[in-house]
């Protein structure tokens, strides 16, 4: 059984940064490949980490490559852990929206309602929990903002201060491996500002 369960955010895309919604073949940015190089790091130097398990968009698989090239650990594809599917919206920028596209009852054309959206990653949960019970060690879950989210508020327990307000990139959350589920760390990017020693710990 999994000793600790990693709930991972992709790196940053150039949609990010122009606040453009993503089209499922958005690559990394550059600035994308540095913080997924950084975690890696982060993540090797911290051991123990056993399987990857991604979403099939570029933007996470491409992260958990780079994690796989530093820690040696293989990557599966989970289709079931895209973000979800804003169809007809995709590839357009949110200052262009007449509408908050995340609101109650938006069904986007060729896309995902919030009902439907939450029952997949409700399936991308128990995939991870069986992947969970066949792994020794750590699993890492590579996926995106809008599951994470779903995640912590459904499925994990988050503690008296519950969910965080935002997943930045390449945040990293920390649960234990059995139930109930207890986060650990939450949306950490220790990594990224310098907080965090390569000898494996805060610096």
């Amino acid at each position: 059984m999994a000793t600790e369960i990693l709930l991972i955010r992709h790196g940053e895309t150039d949609s990010n940064a122009a606040r453009i919604v993503q089209i499922p073949a958005a690559p990394l940015s550059e600035r994308g490949r540095e913080q997924a190089r950084l975690l890696a790091g982060r993540l090797a130097a911290e051991g123990g980490l056993s399987r990857i398990v991604t979403s099939d968009l570029e933007r996470a698989h491409e992260t958990a490559v780079a994690i796989a090239a530093a820690t040696g650990a293989p990557v599966a594809i989970e289709p079931l852990l895209q973000e979800r599917n804003f169809g007809d919206f995709r590839g357009t920028a949110y200052a262009d929206l007449p509408f908050d596209i995340f609101a109650e009852g938006v069904v986007p054309p060729g896309g995902e309602s919030i009902p439907t959206f939450a029952s997949r990653v409700e399936r991308a949960w128990e995939r991870i929990r069986a992947l969970g019970r066949e792994t020794d060690g750590r699993l890492a879950v590579v996926t995106h903002g809008l599951v994470c989210a779903e995640l912590a508020r459904r499925h994990l327990d988050c503690g008296a201060a519950g969910p965080p307000g935002g997943w930045a990139n390449t945040c990293l959350t920390v649960v234990e491996g059995a139930a109930p589920w207890r986060v650990l760390r939450i949306a950490c990017t220790a990594h990224l500002d310098g907080a965090w020693d390569p000898a494996g710990g805060p610096a």
